[in-house]
């Protein structure tokens, strides 16, 4: 599929269901693709407005604007960025945009990040939202990327995911049977739950170590 075509798919998308933050990142990330960084960054920042602990879209939209040459404006999403991850925990996104503030010669805030794990009411907390949320029962698929998911990401979640991978298979029109669209399947679900190419090596990495 060319990159025009998935721009207009993922703007159908967006269009169709405005209130759908992951319809948005991934507009954005092919407006990126395409060197469309004011498109890009208008796309990812419609993404934060939507769901503000999505940390990635915020180090993305920076870029972007870094990438248009609006730093001033780049500075200030940034600086918002760094302190939604540094409080989430998000600790990729935050060293990434630390990194772009500091290129900036821009101060990166301090910021006392909020603690991981169990609610203090001994709920399960999601690491994708930041609130509490039922714990799946059991790994939705095998491996490590399943495993993290057990860990980390609270079943109303993934159950979102479920909805708006349904629209990624139809809008994509993806047949599921074939590795290269299962494949495009779990890119744009790991987008969706947050997890990154660094982060995604991470976690298999830590999950290769303890099968020892």
């Amino acid at each position: 599929m060319d990159l025009d075509t998935r721009i207009a798919q993922f703007e159908k998308m967006a269009a169709d269901d405005p209130a759908n933050d992951m319809a948005h990142f991934s507009l954005g990330s092919a407006y990126n693709q395409a060197g469309r960084y004011e498109d890009a960054a208008a796309a990812f920042l419609r993404c934060v407005s939507i769901n503000p602990a999505m940390s990635k879209a915020y180090q993305l939209a920076g870029a972007a604007l870094m990438a248009a040459q609006q730093t001033q404006r780049a500075g200030e999403v940034l600086t918002e960025g760094y302190k939604v991850a540094a409080g989430r925990g998000d600790l990729m996104p935050k060293n990434a945009i630390g990194e772009m503030l500091r290129k900036l010669d821009l101060p990166v805030p301090e910021v006392e990040p909020k603690r991981s794990g169990p609610a203090p009411d001994g709920s399960f907390v999601c690491r994708r939202t930041g609130r509490p949320g039922t714990k799946m029962a059991r790994p939705p698929f095998k491996g490590p990327v399943g495993e993290w998911i057990h860990a980390n990401i609270a079943k109303e979640t993934f159950d979102q995911w479920i909805g708006q991978g349904t629209k990624v298979i139809n809008e994509l029109r993806l047949d599921m049977s074939r590795d290269e669209d299962a494949a495009t399947y779990d890119k744009y679900m790991e987008e969706f739950l947050g997890i990154d190419a660094q982060m995604r090596e991470q976690i298999v990495t830590e999950w290769r170590a303890k099968q020892g």
